[in-house]
């Protein structure tokens, strides 16, 4: 049998076609636009994923046999707002997971409604990228809107409900709504108080590897693909990507080089930071993990080539690095604000120690390693943890740099282990369907199976030496601009 796994990113969707094996026998990608109405802001049209997402399905599957397609998953960027009136037609475009409009919102919830509270009900506090902060953003900027909501569901969840007519989502996407119980998987009813919404507006829950329904007649033929496919609950981006570089079990960790950036860690066991710096959420596997994400991270990256050097040759820019550990200069990766660990959506982006002798390649390298370094903030909350990480898997667009890599290994002093397939969420989704179709006894059991090391970047002592007295002097560069931050961005 075939699984189709649909990676919905914030820049595009990504779809893998992988047999019972795990072989993967096809990957399109199709992208859709990405809007800004206000700074800080960031929108998509849902209209837009499921056009990209049919489109890609018909390519994807085009000289293979459709017919043996039984099931298709997901992986998808978490925390978006979709919401639905009472025809299941949107309402307004999505609010994003990095907009950053709900600093208002999240200080009531953080400091009215209390974070102890906040991290009792749901194991997390208020971010501005998270759900539940843009429901009351909605309700006090938009009532007329407010009013016509129906079903609010996440980006990935909207297509899984185009395909199979069901309103349903998964434990590890709900974990960052801040409506849902993470603990014990459930909707929270003093969060749905709070926020004013019914937990009839929420979306059934389902496990990750669990079938929610099968594909739409009407869908089934224009797809070519039999009515009797599954279509399986599948996971946030985050714990996609883990399923698919076989982060899951206990105590197992994947970085992830994408539009964003996230260090997660996989856990048999429930478990919260007491400064919530990290969020804890529910894992596709059936368990729990740790997760520090920050806002930027290859797209700073892209940021950085095509908008101010305007280049689309990334590896040359690379060329010209040569001495690492040596950089004068420091970049502060906040373009869009930042989440983990910091919660600043006022923080900014900031190259700092230009002098007349620093060149293009020192700041492309002070990119690249700005990215690393604020990986890090977050690693040493899970280390104060007592959780001792010696190795991690990576994946994502930025994965695919050896010099990225190099950085991340000597940066946060762990061996990075490189896996045969670097597809993350859509590697993830596949694995979900295919568990759910009874290809693997679990999800660990279809991780152990397929997932393969094909390489890894030790750190070498003495890089690691000097990354250490870099990373000291860039930690003190964020608080000493925090107050300037809240100048500037009033």
């Amino acid at each position: 049998m075939l699984y189709i796994g649909v990676d919905l990113g914030t820049s595009a969707v990504k779809l893998l076609l992988m047999d019972g094996s795990g072989k993967v026998l096809n990957i399109v990608s199709k992208e859709y636009p990405l809007y800004f109405p206000k700074p800080g802001w960031s929108e998509q049209k849902p209209e837009d994923w499921y056009a990209a997402s049919i489109e890609g399905i018909k390519e994807l599957v085009k000289g293979f046999d459709a017919g043996q397609v039984a099931g298709i998953s997901f992986g998808g960027q978490m925390h978006g707002l979709v919401v639905l009136d009472e025809n299941d037609n949107v309402i307004r475009p999505a609010i994003l997971w990095n907009d950053g409009r709900t600093t208002k919102e999240c200080d009531y919830l953080n400091n009215v409604i209390g974070k102890d509270k906040l991290s009792e009900y749901t194991a997390n506090i208020a971010f501005t990228g998270f759900t539940a902060p843009k429901i009351l953003w909605m309700k006090e900027n938009e009532p007329e809107n407010f009013a016509k909501i129906c079903k609010i569901m996440l980006p990935k969840d909207y297509i899984a409900y185009k395909l199979s007519g069901v309103h349903c989502t998964d434990v590890s996407d709900a974990s960052g709504m801040l409506l849902f119980d993470v603990k014990n998987r459930c909707w929270s009813k003093e969060m749905c108080e709070i926020c004013g919404v019914k937990e009839s507006q929420l979306a059934k829950i389902f496990e990750s590897y669990e079938t929610v329904g099968t594909l739409k007649a009407d869908v089934a033929a224009e797809l070519g693909i039999p009515a009797t496919c599954k279509i399986v609950a599948g996971a946030g981006d985050n714990a996609a990507a883990a399923v698919g570089t076989g982060t899951v079990g206990d105590g197992n960790c994947n970085i992830s080089l994408g539009t964003s950036g996230t260090i997660f860690i996989s856990s048999k066991n429930f478990g919260v930071d007491s400064f919530n710096a990290l969020h804890a959420f529910a894992h596709a596997d059936g368990h729990y993990h740790l997760m520090g994400c920050m806002l930027s991270a290859a797209s700073c990256n892209k940021w950085w080539m095509d908008e101010i050097i305007g280049t689309k040759d990334y590896a040359a820019e690379q060329k010209a690095i040569e001495k690492l550990g040596e950089n004068h200069v420091y970049f502060l990766p906040y373009l869009m604000g930042e989440r983990s660990p910091i919660n600043n959506p006022m923080a900014r982006g900031t190259f700092i120690g230009l002098t007349m002798d620093s060149t293009r390649a020192d700041m492309t390298q002070a990119v690249l390693e700005g990215v690393a370094f604020a990986l890090r903030d977050s690693f040493e909350v899970a280390r104060a943890l007592g959780i001792n990480i010696e190795r991690t898997k990576i994946c994502g667009g930025g994965a695919k740099s050896p010099l990225w890599k190099k950085m991340i290994a000597n940066i946060l002093n762990v061996k990075v282990d490189v896996i045969d397939v670097e597809e993350g969420p859509s590697m993830g989704g596949a694995m979900l369907a295919a568990v759910a179709n009874g290809e693997f006894a679990s999800v660990e059991d279809a991780a152990s199976k397929i997932v393969k090391i094909v390489d890894t970047v030790e750190p070498d002592p003495e890089l690691v030496a000097k990354y250490e007295e870099r990373y000291a002097q860039f930690k003190e560069i964020y608080p000493a601009c925090k107050p300037l931050f809240d100048i500037i961005t009033k």
